[in-house]
Protein backbone atom coordinates (compact mmCIF):
# COMPACT_ATOMS: atom_id res chain seq x y z
CA UNK A 1 0.00 0.00 0.00
CA UNK A 2 1.44 3.38 -1.05
CA UNK A 3 2.54 5.95 1.52
CA UNK A 4 3.19 3.39 4.20
CA UNK A 5 6.14 2.27 6.29
CA UNK A 6 6.27 -1.49 6.45
CA UNK A 7 8.10 -3.56 8.97
CA UNK A 8 7.59 -7.28 9.45
CA UNK A 9 5.61 -6.70 12.62
CA UNK A 10 4.12 -3.23 12.29
CA UNK A 11 2.70 -1.20 9.38
CA UNK A 12 2.35 2.52 9.94
CA UNK A 13 0.27 4.94 7.88
CA UNK A 14 1.98 8.20 6.97
CA UNK A 15 0.86 11.61 5.82
CA UNK A 16 2.65 14.55 4.25
CA UNK A 17 1.96 18.28 4.26
CA UNK A 18 4.79 20.50 3.12
CA UNK A 19 5.08 23.84 1.32
CA UNK A 20 7.30 24.85 -1.58
CA UNK A 21 10.78 26.35 -1.13
CA UNK A 22 11.14 30.09 -0.58
CA UNK A 23 13.17 30.66 -3.74
CA UNK A 24 10.32 29.57 -6.04
CA UNK A 25 8.03 32.41 -7.04
CA UNK A 26 5.44 30.36 -8.89
CA UNK A 27 4.90 27.27 -10.97
CA UNK A 28 3.40 27.35 -14.43
CA UNK A 29 2.64 25.06 -17.33
CA UNK A 30 4.25 26.16 -20.57
CA UNK A 31 3.68 24.10 -23.72
CA UNK A 32 2.65 21.17 -21.51
CA UNK A 33 5.91 21.38 -19.52
CA UNK A 34 5.91 22.40 -15.88
CA UNK A 35 8.29 25.21 -15.00
CA UNK A 36 9.14 27.29 -11.95
CA UNK A 37 10.78 30.67 -11.69
CA UNK A 38 14.19 31.02 -10.08
CA UNK A 39 16.42 34.03 -9.39
CA UNK A 40 19.83 33.39 -10.97
CA UNK A 41 23.05 35.37 -11.27
CA UNK A 42 23.92 36.36 -14.85
CA UNK A 43 26.40 38.68 -16.55
CA UNK A 44 24.82 42.05 -17.32
CA UNK A 45 25.34 44.24 -20.39
CA UNK A 46 28.24 45.98 -18.63
CA UNK A 47 29.90 42.66 -17.83
CA UNK A 48 29.03 42.83 -14.15
CA UNK A 49 26.99 40.12 -12.40
CA UNK A 50 23.33 40.86 -11.80
CA UNK A 51 20.26 38.91 -10.76
CA UNK A 52 17.67 37.76 -13.27
CA UNK A 53 14.62 35.50 -13.13
CA UNK A 54 14.53 32.38 -15.27
CA UNK A 55 11.88 29.75 -15.91
CA UNK A 56 13.37 26.36 -15.04
CA UNK A 57 11.83 23.16 -16.49
CA UNK A 58 10.59 20.86 -13.75
CA UNK A 59 12.07 17.43 -14.43
CA UNK A 60 9.88 14.34 -14.05
CA UNK A 61 10.39 12.09 -11.04
CA UNK A 62 11.52 9.21 -13.23
CA UNK A 63 14.47 11.31 -14.45
CA UNK A 64 15.38 12.39 -10.92
CA UNK A 65 15.08 8.84 -9.56
CA UNK A 66 17.60 7.76 -12.20
CA UNK A 67 19.97 10.61 -11.30
CA UNK A 68 19.83 9.84 -7.57
CA UNK A 69 20.63 6.17 -8.20
CA UNK A 70 22.92 6.54 -11.21
CA UNK A 71 26.21 6.49 -9.27
CA UNK A 72 25.10 4.25 -6.40
CA UNK A 73 27.09 1.07 -5.70
CA UNK A 74 27.07 -1.58 -2.99
CA UNK A 75 30.02 -3.83 -2.11
CA UNK A 76 30.05 -6.83 0.20
CA UNK A 77 33.38 -8.08 1.50
CA UNK A 78 33.19 -11.42 3.31
CA UNK A 79 36.19 -12.71 5.21
CA UNK A 80 37.19 -16.10 6.61
CA UNK A 81 36.12 -16.16 10.21
CA UNK A 82 32.60 -15.00 9.42
CA UNK A 83 32.82 -11.22 9.34
CA UNK A 84 30.95 -9.35 6.59
CA UNK A 85 31.73 -5.80 5.54
CA UNK A 86 29.20 -3.85 3.54
CA UNK A 87 30.00 -0.50 2.02
CA UNK A 88 27.82 1.62 -0.21
CA UNK A 89 28.64 4.84 -2.05
CA UNK A 90 26.59 7.33 -4.07
CA UNK A 91 27.16 10.82 -5.35
CA UNK A 92 25.06 13.53 -6.96
CA UNK A 93 26.65 16.43 -8.87
CA UNK A 94 25.72 20.07 -8.59
CA UNK A 95 28.84 21.39 -10.31
CA UNK A 96 29.50 20.28 -13.88
CA UNK A 97 31.77 18.40 -13.72
CA UNK A 98 31.40 17.27 -10.12
CA UNK A 99 34.19 18.46 -7.82
CA UNK A 100 33.73 15.66 -5.25
CA UNK A 101 35.61 12.36 -5.47
CA UNK A 102 35.83 9.12 -3.50
CA UNK A 103 37.94 5.99 -3.24
CA UNK A 104 38.18 2.79 -1.24
CA UNK A 105 40.62 -0.08 -0.98
CA UNK A 106 40.86 -3.33 0.95
CA UNK A 107 44.35 -4.60 1.77
CA UNK A 108 44.37 -8.18 3.03
CA UNK A 109 47.05 -9.40 5.40
CA UNK A 110 49.16 -12.34 4.26
CA UNK A 111 49.03 -15.48 6.36
CA UNK A 112 52.65 -14.86 7.40
CA UNK A 113 51.77 -11.49 8.93
CA UNK A 114 52.09 -11.78 12.73
CA UNK A 115 48.83 -9.81 13.06
CA UNK A 116 46.92 -12.01 10.60
CA UNK A 117 44.16 -12.78 9.96
CA UNK A 118 42.71 -9.36 9.23
CA UNK A 119 42.54 -6.54 6.74
CA UNK A 120 43.02 -2.84 6.39
CA UNK A 121 39.96 -1.18 4.88
CA UNK A 122 40.38 2.39 3.60
CA UNK A 123 37.47 4.68 2.71
CA UNK A 124 37.80 8.28 1.55
CA UNK A 125 35.57 11.10 0.35
CA UNK A 126 37.04 14.28 -1.12
CA UNK A 127 35.25 17.61 -1.46
CA UNK A 128 36.94 19.71 -4.14
CA UNK A 129 36.59 23.45 -4.61
CA UNK A 130 37.87 25.82 -7.28
CA UNK A 131 37.92 22.88 -9.69
CA UNK A 132 38.16 19.09 -9.50
CA UNK A 133 41.90 18.69 -10.07
CA UNK A 134 42.92 18.31 -6.43
CA UNK A 135 40.11 15.97 -5.43
CA UNK A 136 40.65 13.74 -8.46
CA UNK A 137 44.37 13.49 -7.71
CA UNK A 138 43.67 12.61 -4.07
CA UNK A 139 41.24 9.88 -5.12
CA UNK A 140 44.16 8.19 -6.92
CA UNK A 141 47.01 8.66 -4.45
CA UNK A 142 45.85 9.45 -0.90
CA UNK A 143 45.16 5.87 0.19
CA UNK A 144 48.49 4.69 -1.21
CA UNK A 145 50.28 7.52 0.58
CA UNK A 146 48.79 6.46 3.91
CA UNK A 147 49.52 2.76 3.23
CA UNK A 148 53.14 3.65 2.48
CA UNK A 149 53.47 5.60 5.73
CA UNK A 150 51.95 2.72 7.68
CA UNK A 151 54.50 0.38 6.13
CA UNK A 152 57.24 2.68 7.44
CA UNK A 153 56.18 1.81 10.97
CA UNK A 154 58.07 -1.47 10.58
CA UNK A 155 60.90 -0.24 8.37
CA UNK A 156 61.84 2.67 10.67
CA UNK A 157 65.06 1.61 12.44
CA UNK A 158 64.15 3.81 15.43
CA UNK A 159 60.92 1.92 16.03
CA UNK A 160 60.91 0.26 19.45
CA UNK A 161 57.78 -1.79 19.96
CA UNK A 162 54.49 -3.19 18.79
CA UNK A 163 52.65 -5.85 16.84
CA UNK A 164 52.38 -6.26 13.05
CA UNK A 165 51.76 -4.29 9.82
CA UNK A 166 50.24 -5.91 6.79
CA UNK A 167 52.31 -7.99 4.46
CA UNK A 168 49.95 -6.95 1.69
CA UNK A 169 51.21 -3.37 1.84
CA UNK A 170 54.73 -4.67 1.33
CA UNK A 171 53.70 -6.66 -1.71
CA UNK A 172 51.90 -3.64 -3.14
CA UNK A 173 54.94 -1.46 -2.62
CA UNK A 174 57.47 -4.05 -3.73
CA UNK A 175 59.14 -4.43 -0.33
CA UNK A 176 60.44 -7.58 1.29
CA UNK A 177 57.87 -9.47 3.37
CA UNK A 178 60.64 -11.16 5.37
CA UNK A 179 61.73 -7.78 6.66
CA UNK A 180 58.22 -7.11 7.96
CA UNK A 181 57.92 -10.44 9.74
CA UNK A 182 61.34 -10.09 11.34
CA UNK A 183 60.46 -6.90 13.20
CA UNK A 184 58.00 -6.06 15.90
CA UNK A 185 55.35 -3.96 14.19
CA UNK A 186 53.78 -0.80 15.51
CA UNK A 187 50.32 -0.96 13.98
CA UNK A 188 48.64 -1.82 17.28
CA UNK A 189 49.74 1.48 18.83
CA UNK A 190 46.97 4.06 18.11
CA UNK A 191 49.26 7.03 18.74
CA UNK A 192 51.88 5.83 16.26
CA UNK A 193 49.28 4.93 13.64
CA UNK A 194 47.56 8.31 14.06
CA UNK A 195 50.89 10.09 13.61
CA UNK A 196 51.64 8.01 10.51
CA UNK A 197 48.31 8.99 8.94
CA UNK A 198 48.89 12.65 9.80
CA UNK A 199 52.38 12.49 8.31
CA UNK A 200 51.06 10.93 5.10
CA UNK A 201 48.53 13.73 4.62
CA UNK A 202 51.04 16.54 5.24
CA UNK A 203 53.80 14.96 3.12
CA UNK A 204 51.43 14.50 0.21
CA UNK A 205 50.27 18.10 0.35
CA UNK A 206 53.85 19.33 0.53
CA UNK A 207 54.67 17.36 -2.63
CA UNK A 208 51.54 18.66 -4.33
CA UNK A 209 52.32 22.30 -3.47
CA UNK A 210 56.03 22.03 -4.32
CA UNK A 211 55.62 20.15 -7.62
CA UNK A 212 55.33 23.23 -9.90
CA UNK A 213 58.17 24.94 -8.03
CA UNK A 214 60.37 21.93 -8.77
CA UNK A 215 59.39 21.93 -12.44
CA UNK A 216 60.34 25.60 -12.70
CA UNK A 217 63.66 25.03 -10.90
CA UNK A 218 64.52 22.18 -13.28
CA UNK A 219 63.93 24.42 -16.30
CA UNK A 220 65.93 27.48 -15.26
CA UNK A 221 69.28 27.67 -17.03
CA UNK A 222 72.26 29.61 -15.70
CA UNK A 223 71.49 32.70 -17.79
CA UNK A 224 67.87 32.84 -16.66
CA UNK A 225 68.98 32.56 -13.04
CA UNK A 226 71.59 35.28 -13.52
CA UNK A 227 69.20 37.70 -15.23
CA UNK A 228 66.20 36.65 -13.13
CA UNK A 229 64.18 35.91 -16.25
CA UNK A 230 61.07 33.77 -15.82
CA UNK A 231 60.74 31.36 -18.76
CA UNK A 232 57.43 30.69 -20.47
CA UNK A 233 56.71 27.07 -19.51
CA UNK A 234 53.02 27.19 -20.36
CA UNK A 235 53.42 24.41 -22.95
CA UNK A 236 55.60 22.22 -20.75
CA UNK A 237 53.93 18.79 -20.37
CA UNK A 238 53.91 19.22 -16.58
CA UNK A 239 52.67 22.82 -16.57
CA UNK A 240 48.95 22.28 -15.95
CA UNK A 241 49.22 18.77 -14.42
CA UNK A 242 51.25 20.24 -11.55
CA UNK A 243 49.72 23.71 -11.28
CA UNK A 244 46.02 22.85 -11.35
CA UNK A 245 46.05 20.39 -8.40
CA UNK A 246 48.08 22.94 -6.43
CA UNK A 247 45.83 25.95 -7.01
CA UNK A 248 42.45 24.24 -6.77
CA UNK A 249 41.71 22.66 -3.42
CA UNK A 250 40.04 19.76 -1.67
CA UNK A 251 38.94 18.62 1.75
CA UNK A 252 39.65 14.96 2.51
CA UNK A 253 38.04 12.57 4.98
CA UNK A 254 39.46 9.08 5.50
CA UNK A 255 38.40 6.13 7.62
CA UNK A 256 40.88 3.30 8.22
CA UNK A 257 39.61 0.05 9.72
CA UNK A 258 42.26 -2.32 11.11
CA UNK A 259 40.24 -5.51 11.55
CA UNK A 260 43.12 -7.42 13.18
CA UNK A 261 43.21 -5.06 16.15
CA UNK A 262 39.61 -3.78 15.94
CA UNK A 263 40.85 -0.19 15.50
CA UNK A 264 39.06 2.57 13.60
CA UNK A 265 40.92 5.75 12.64
CA UNK A 266 39.21 8.80 11.14
CA UNK A 267 41.38 11.52 9.60
CA UNK A 268 39.70 14.80 8.70
CA UNK A 269 41.12 17.68 6.67
CA UNK A 270 38.35 20.20 6.02
CA UNK A 271 34.61 20.23 6.63
CA UNK A 272 33.46 16.81 5.50
CA UNK A 273 32.08 14.80 8.40
CA UNK A 274 32.20 11.24 9.79
CA UNK A 275 29.35 10.02 11.98
CA UNK A 276 28.98 6.59 13.59
CA UNK A 277 25.79 4.85 14.62
CA UNK A 278 26.46 2.79 17.75
CA UNK A 279 23.85 0.20 18.69
CA UNK A 280 23.26 -0.02 22.43
CA UNK A 281 20.82 -1.98 24.52
CA UNK A 282 18.23 -0.14 26.55
CA UNK A 283 16.48 -1.04 29.80
CA UNK A 284 13.33 -2.10 27.92
CA UNK A 285 15.40 -4.48 25.80
CA UNK A 286 14.56 -2.74 22.50
CA UNK A 287 17.84 -0.87 21.94
CA UNK A 288 18.67 2.43 20.25
CA UNK A 289 21.27 4.06 18.02
CA UNK A 290 23.70 6.39 19.72
CA UNK A 291 24.97 9.21 17.51
CA UNK A 292 28.75 9.63 17.68
CA UNK A 293 30.39 12.34 15.58
CA UNK A 294 33.98 11.26 14.83
CA UNK A 295 35.23 14.47 13.21
CA UNK A 296 34.84 18.21 13.64
CA UNK A 297 33.94 20.68 10.91
CA UNK A 298 37.16 22.58 10.25
CA UNK A 299 35.95 26.05 9.27
CA UNK A 300 36.39 29.52 10.68
CA UNK A 301 33.10 29.01 12.53
CA UNK A 302 34.74 26.34 14.67
CA UNK A 303 36.07 28.14 17.79
CA UNK A 304 39.02 25.75 18.04
CA UNK A 305 40.05 26.45 14.45
CA UNK A 306 39.68 30.19 14.96
CA UNK A 307 41.92 30.04 18.01
CA UNK A 308 44.50 27.93 16.13
CA UNK A 309 44.60 30.33 13.20
CA UNK A 310 44.94 33.37 15.43
CA UNK A 311 47.82 31.71 17.29
CA UNK A 312 49.68 30.99 14.02
CA UNK A 313 49.67 34.60 12.79
CA UNK A 314 50.70 37.99 14.17
CA UNK A 315 48.35 39.61 16.67
CA UNK A 316 47.49 42.42 14.29
CA UNK A 317 45.84 39.82 12.01
CA UNK A 318 43.67 38.33 14.77
CA UNK A 319 40.59 40.33 13.82
CA UNK A 320 40.55 39.36 10.16
CA UNK A 321 42.37 36.04 9.72
CA UNK A 322 38.78 34.72 9.79
CA UNK A 323 36.00 36.95 8.48
CA UNK A 324 32.38 35.82 8.39
CA UNK A 325 33.49 32.25 9.06
CA UNK A 326 35.91 32.19 6.11
CA UNK A 327 39.69 32.31 5.91
CA UNK A 328 40.62 35.91 5.10
CA UNK A 329 36.97 36.28 4.10
CA UNK A 330 37.33 33.86 1.19
CA UNK A 331 37.86 30.13 1.75
CA UNK A 332 35.41 28.30 4.01
CA UNK A 333 37.41 25.22 5.12
CA UNK A 334 40.37 26.09 7.33
CA UNK A 335 42.22 22.89 6.34
CA UNK A 336 42.57 21.60 2.80
CA UNK A 337 44.90 20.06 0.25
CA UNK A 338 46.08 22.40 -2.49
CA UNK A 339 44.70 25.97 -2.20
CA UNK A 340 48.17 27.32 -2.95
CA UNK A 341 46.77 30.87 -3.08
CA UNK A 342 46.59 30.61 0.71
CA UNK A 343 49.99 28.90 1.06
CA UNK A 344 52.55 30.23 -1.43
CA UNK A 345 54.15 33.63 -0.68
CA UNK A 346 52.87 36.36 -2.97
CA UNK A 347 56.10 36.51 -5.00
CA UNK A 348 56.00 32.75 -5.62
CA UNK A 349 52.41 33.00 -6.82
CA UNK A 350 53.27 35.74 -9.29
CA UNK A 351 56.31 33.85 -10.60
CA UNK A 352 54.52 30.54 -11.10
CA UNK A 353 51.52 32.21 -12.68
CA UNK A 354 53.78 33.92 -15.21
CA UNK A 355 55.73 30.72 -15.93
CA UNK A 356 52.84 28.27 -16.29
CA UNK A 357 49.47 29.97 -16.57
CA UNK A 358 49.69 33.30 -18.41
CA UNK A 359 50.66 31.59 -21.67
CA UNK A 360 47.60 29.36 -21.30
CA UNK A 361 45.29 32.36 -20.93
CA UNK A 362 44.38 31.51 -17.35
CA UNK A 363 46.52 33.64 -15.01
CA UNK A 364 46.31 32.93 -11.30
CA UNK A 365 43.96 35.15 -9.34
CA UNK A 366 45.85 37.35 -6.89
CA UNK A 367 45.74 36.28 -3.23
CA UNK A 368 43.11 37.80 -0.91
CA UNK A 369 43.58 41.47 -0.08
CA UNK A 370 44.36 40.68 3.59
CA UNK A 371 47.04 38.13 2.65
CA UNK A 372 50.24 38.86 4.63
CA UNK A 373 51.83 35.89 6.44
CA UNK A 374 51.15 32.59 4.63
CA UNK A 375 50.37 29.80 4.95
CA UNK A 376 46.80 30.32 6.18
CA UNK A 377 45.57 26.83 5.30
CA UNK A 378 47.03 23.44 6.23
CA UNK A 379 46.35 19.88 5.10
CA UNK A 380 47.33 18.50 8.52
CA UNK A 381 44.38 16.33 9.58
CA UNK A 382 42.84 15.76 12.97
CA UNK A 383 42.99 11.99 13.53
CA UNK A 384 40.67 10.27 16.00
CA UNK A 385 40.74 6.67 17.17
CA UNK A 386 37.96 4.35 18.30
CA UNK A 387 37.64 0.65 18.94
CA UNK A 388 35.02 -1.29 17.03
CA UNK A 389 33.63 -4.78 17.53
CA UNK A 390 31.34 -7.28 15.92
CA UNK A 391 28.08 -8.10 17.72
CA UNK A 392 29.33 -11.41 19.16
CA UNK A 393 32.80 -10.16 20.14
CA UNK A 394 31.67 -8.64 23.40
CA UNK A 395 28.19 -10.04 23.95
CA UNK A 396 26.93 -8.62 27.19
CA UNK A 397 30.19 -6.83 27.99
CA UNK A 398 30.63 -3.16 28.77
CA UNK A 399 32.86 -2.71 25.71
CA UNK A 400 30.22 -4.18 23.43
CA UNK A 401 27.78 -1.47 24.43
CA UNK A 402 30.07 1.14 22.84
CA UNK A 403 30.99 -0.67 19.61
CA UNK A 404 30.14 1.24 16.37
CA UNK A 405 27.96 -0.68 13.96
CA UNK A 406 27.95 1.68 10.98
CA UNK A 407 29.92 4.68 9.81
CA UNK A 408 28.83 7.47 7.45
CA UNK A 409 31.41 9.57 5.58
CA UNK A 410 30.01 12.46 3.57
CA UNK A 411 31.05 15.72 1.99
CA UNK A 412 29.50 18.89 3.34
CA UNK A 413 26.79 18.93 0.68
CA UNK A 414 24.97 16.33 2.79
CA UNK A 415 25.57 18.03 6.14
CA UNK A 416 24.32 21.34 4.75
CA UNK A 417 20.94 19.61 4.50
CA UNK A 418 20.82 16.94 7.22
CA UNK A 419 21.95 16.83 10.85
CA UNK A 420 24.06 14.02 12.28
CA UNK A 421 20.97 12.79 14.16
CA UNK A 422 18.92 12.76 10.95
CA UNK A 423 21.55 10.70 9.16
CA UNK A 424 21.87 8.08 11.92
CA UNK A 425 18.08 7.72 12.11
CA UNK A 426 17.75 7.40 8.35
CA UNK A 427 20.51 4.80 8.09
CA UNK A 428 19.20 2.90 11.10
CA UNK A 429 15.73 2.82 9.57
CA UNK A 430 17.08 1.72 6.21
CA UNK A 431 19.07 -1.14 7.77
CA UNK A 432 15.92 -2.17 9.68
CA UNK A 433 14.06 -2.56 6.39
CA UNK A 434 11.68 0.39 6.52
CA UNK A 435 9.81 1.06 3.27
CA UNK A 436 7.53 3.88 2.16
CA UNK A 437 6.96 7.40 3.52
CA UNK A 438 7.05 8.59 7.11
CA UNK A 439 6.49 12.01 8.73
CA UNK A 440 9.77 13.26 10.12
CA UNK A 441 8.28 13.61 13.59
CA UNK A 442 7.50 9.88 13.72
CA UNK A 443 10.86 8.39 12.73
CA UNK A 444 12.23 8.65 16.28
CA UNK A 445 9.47 6.29 17.43
CA UNK A 446 10.56 3.53 15.05
CA UNK A 447 14.28 4.32 15.16
CA UNK A 448 15.12 5.78 18.59
CA UNK A 449 18.46 7.55 18.99
CA UNK A 450 20.52 9.06 21.78
CA UNK A 451 23.23 11.71 21.69
CA UNK A 452 26.84 10.71 22.27
CA UNK A 453 29.69 13.05 21.31
CA UNK A 454 28.19 15.52 18.84
CA UNK A 455 31.37 17.37 17.82
CA UNK A 456 31.55 21.02 16.82
CA UNK A 457 29.21 22.15 14.06
CA UNK A 458 31.16 24.49 11.79
CA UNK A 459 28.39 24.84 9.20
CA UNK A 460 26.31 27.89 8.46
CA UNK A 461 23.12 28.03 10.47
CA UNK A 462 20.42 26.12 8.66
CA UNK A 463 16.99 27.46 7.84
CA UNK A 464 14.08 26.56 10.08
CA UNK A 465 13.52 22.82 10.01
CA UNK A 466 11.03 21.60 7.44
CA UNK A 467 8.39 19.38 9.09
CA UNK A 468 8.18 17.29 5.88
CA UNK A 469 8.23 13.57 5.26
CA UNK A 470 11.07 11.08 4.93
CA UNK A 471 11.09 8.61 2.05
CA UNK A 472 12.36 5.03 2.34
CA UNK A 473 12.32 4.31 -1.39
CA UNK A 474 15.89 3.42 -2.38
CA UNK A 475 17.64 0.09 -2.20
CA UNK A 476 21.02 1.79 -1.81
CA UNK A 477 21.44 3.43 1.59
CA UNK A 478 23.54 6.31 0.20
CA UNK A 479 21.01 7.11 -2.52
CA UNK A 480 18.44 7.00 0.30
CA UNK A 481 20.34 9.69 2.21
CA UNK A 482 20.74 11.88 -0.88
CA UNK A 483 17.03 11.70 -1.69
CA UNK A 484 16.08 12.73 1.85
CA UNK A 485 18.63 15.55 1.90
CA UNK A 486 16.77 17.31 -0.92
CA UNK A 487 13.12 16.67 -0.17
CA UNK A 488 12.47 13.04 0.70
CA UNK A 489 8.82 12.20 0.05
CA UNK A 490 7.95 15.82 -0.80
CA UNK A 491 8.17 15.38 -4.56
CA UNK A 492 7.47 19.04 -5.34
CA UNK A 493 10.39 20.19 -3.20
CA UNK A 494 12.64 17.38 -4.45
CA UNK A 495 11.85 18.12 -8.11
CA UNK A 496 12.53 21.83 -7.68
CA UNK A 497 15.86 21.36 -5.90
CA UNK A 498 17.17 18.76 -8.33
CA UNK A 499 15.82 20.32 -11.53
CA UNK A 500 18.02 23.41 -11.22
CA UNK A 501 20.83 23.00 -13.79
CA UNK A 502 24.51 23.85 -13.37
CA UNK A 503 25.93 26.38 -12.83
CA UNK A 504 22.85 27.90 -11.16
CA UNK A 505 22.33 24.85 -8.94
CA UNK A 506 25.45 25.66 -6.93
CA UNK A 507 23.63 28.55 -5.22
CA UNK A 508 21.01 26.11 -3.92
CA UNK A 509 22.88 22.87 -3.28
CA UNK A 510 26.42 21.49 -3.30
CA UNK A 511 27.89 18.33 -4.77
CA UNK A 512 27.14 15.40 -2.45
CA UNK A 513 29.17 12.22 -1.95
CA UNK A 514 28.23 9.66 0.70
CA UNK A 515 29.85 6.39 1.80
CA UNK A 516 28.22 4.17 4.43
CA UNK A 517 30.11 1.23 5.97
CA UNK A 518 28.47 -1.37 8.19
CA UNK A 519 29.72 -4.67 9.50
CA UNK A 520 28.31 -7.84 11.00
CA UNK A 521 28.91 -11.51 11.66
CA UNK A 522 28.22 -13.77 8.72
CA UNK A 523 28.90 -17.04 6.92
CA UNK A 524 32.56 -18.03 6.99
CA UNK A 525 32.24 -19.86 3.67
CA UNK A 526 31.32 -16.73 1.71
CA UNK A 527 34.86 -15.37 1.33
CA UNK A 528 34.58 -13.11 -1.72
CA UNK A 529 34.04 -9.54 -2.90
CA UNK A 530 31.00 -8.54 -4.97
CA UNK A 531 29.88 -5.23 -6.48
CA UNK A 532 26.21 -4.60 -7.20
CA UNK A 533 24.93 -1.65 -9.24
CA UNK A 534 21.95 -0.08 -7.53
CA UNK A 535 18.71 -0.78 -9.39
CA UNK A 536 17.12 2.13 -11.24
Amino acid sequence: MAGMIQKAWKPLAAAVAVGGPAYVYYRARSDHHETFNLPVKVKGADGRPEMSTRAIPLLPMSTLDSRIREHATLNTHSRPGGSIWNYATAFLPSNDPIEDANAHQVIQRDASDPSAPGDYLFFTVMDGHGGRDTSQLLSRVLINAVALELSNLVTDPKAQSSTGVMQRVYSLLGSSSSQASSQIALDADPQRVSRAIETAFTKLDTELINAPVQVLANNLDAEARKNKVIPDLSQHPLALPTMLPAISGSCALMAVFDTAHRDLYVACTGDSRAVAGVWEKTADGKGQWRVEVLSEDQTGRNPDELKRLQSEHPKDEADYVVREGRILGGLEPSRAFGDARYKWPRAVQETLSHAFLVGNGRPLRPPPALFKTPPYVTARPVVTHRKFDFPTDTEGSEQGKNAPRFLVLATDGLWDELSSEDVVSLVGGHLAGLKGNLPKSELSTLVPTSAGYMGIDGKRKKNEENPGTWAFADENVCAHLIRNAFGGADETHLRQRLSIPAPHSRRYRDDVTVTVVWWEDGNEDAANVTTIKSKL
